[in-house]
C-alpha cells in the first residue's frame, strides 16, 4: 500500500517533523520537493520481506528497466566480508540479492556478476552468508576476491581520483571497471572506524588494500573514493536488519535488530543520511559523528538535505 505524507504521519501517530520509527530512532524528513521528471529521488519501503521490498521499490523509480539495458554485464556489491550467516546481520540479505539479480537478468542483461573484497576466508563469507547460493539460483555468478591474500591484487588497476581530498588514486576490481555499469547493496550497521557503513562504505569493497584508509584519515578517503567516476547506478541499502552493536561483523544475533526497511536512491549521501536518521535510535550516532557523510556533500557527490532537496517517496506493506 502506498502512502501520502498524511497517512504516513497519521500511521505513526504524530504530528511534528521528529518521530520514532518502530523504536529505530528520530527522523526529521517529512518535506518533499518534486523533481523535474515527478519520480522520487529516494524511496522507502518498510515492513514487508527484502524481495518483495525491492519489486515495490524499484517499480516506485520507474522499473529495472531504467537502471539496466539488454544486453550489459552488470556488477552488484554487497556487503559479504563477513563469514556470518544471515541471523547476524554483517552481511547484506540474501535474499535482496538474488532478487535484484534475477531481475536484472529479466530485464535483458547479459550477465550478472557479483562480488565483495572479503575481511574473512571469501569461500566461507559466500557460502555461509546464504549470498552464493541465492546468486546462483537467480542466474549470476559469484567472484572471489580477499584483501588479505595477495594472489588477488592482479585482479585490480590503478584509477585516478583527481577530485579527491586525500586520496588521489585507488587499486580498482576490474569487474567494476570492465562492467557496464553497477549496483552498491550495502547492509546498514554500526562501525568502530567509520562509525556508519552504509552505500559509501560499502566502496571500500571494490578497491584493493583498503587499509591505506585508516592510515590516510578513513572519514575523508571514504568520501574520496566515491568521487570514481564509475559510480553505481543505484544504491539498494539493506535495512532488513540492521547491525546495532559490535559492527562491522558482529558476534550474535543480539548484534542486530530486525527493522525491515528498505532505501533506494541514486544519490549515495542522501541513502547513507536517511539511513543515519532512521537507525539513531539503535545505533545513537549523530551526523556530526559520520564524518564521511558530510564530506561526500562538501565533494558534490550528493546532499543532506533531506527536507529541501530530496523528492522521498514511502511505501508501507
Amino acid at each position: 500500500m502506498e502512502m501520502n505524507r498524511k497517512e504516513f504521519l497519521q500511521t505513526l501517530g504524530v504530528a511534528g517533523a521528529a518521530v520514532a520509527v518502530n523504536g529505530i530512532g528520530a527522523v526529521d524528513v517529512l518535506a518533499q520537493v518534486a523533481n523535474e521528471d515527478g519520480k522520487p529521488d529516494l524511496v522507502v519501503v518498510r515492513n514487508g520481506e527484502p524481495d518483495v521490498m525491492f519489486r515495490k521499490a524499484i517499480e516506485a523509480l520507474g522499473g529495472i528497466g531504467k537502471f539496466v539495458k539488454k544486453g550489459q554485464k552488470i556488477v552488484v556489491k554487497p556487503n559479504i566480508g563477513w563469514d556470518k550467516p544471515p541471523e547476524i546481520p554483517a552481511n547484506t540479505n540474501p535474499i535482496l540479492v538474488g532478487e535484484i539479480v534475477k531481475q536484472i537478468l529479466a530485464a535483458g542483461a547479459k550477465e550478472v556478476v557479483v562480488f565483495d573484497t572479503a575481511c574473512d576466508n571469501p569461500k566461507n563469507c559466500y557460502r555461509n552468508s546464504g549470498i552464493e547460493a541465492a546468486v546462483v539460483k537467480a542466474g549470476g555468478r559469484m567472484v572471489l576476491t580477499n584483501k588479505r591474500d595477495r594472489a588477488y591484487r592482479k585482479y585490480y588497476r590503478e584509477v585516478k581520483l583527481p577530485e579527491g581530498k586525500v586520496l588521489k588514486s585507488a587499486e580498482i576490481h576490474e569487474e567494476i571497471l570492465d562492467c557496464d555499469a553497477w549496483f552498491n547493496v550495502p547492509v546498514l550497521k554500526v562501525h568502530g572506524g567509520a562509525r556508519l557503513t552504509c552505500a559509501m562504505k560499502n566502496l571500500m569493497g571494490i578497491v584493493w588494500a583498503p587499509g591505506i584508509f585508516h592510515s590516510s584519515g578513513l572519514q575523508q578517503c571514504i568520501a574520496d573514493i566515491c568521487t570514481l567516476q564509475k559510480k553505481p547506478i543505484l544504491n539498494v541499502v539493506d535495512g532488513y536488519r540492521i547491525m546495532k552493536s559490535n559492527g562491522p561483523q558482529g558476534r550474535t544475533e543480539a548484534d542486530g535488530v530486525l527493522t525491515k526497511i528498505q532505501i533506494l536512491s541514486t544519490d549515495m549521501v542522501a541513502a547513507d543520511t536517511y539511513a543515519l536518521e532512521i537507525s539513531k535510535g539503535e545505533t545513537k550516532l549523530t551526523l556530526q559523528a559520520v564524518g564521511h557523510i558530510t564530506a561526500g556533500e562538501e565533494l558534490k557527490l550528493g546532499t543532506t538535505d533531506l527536507k529541501n532537496k530530496v523528492n522521498i517517496k514511502r511505501i508501507s506493506i
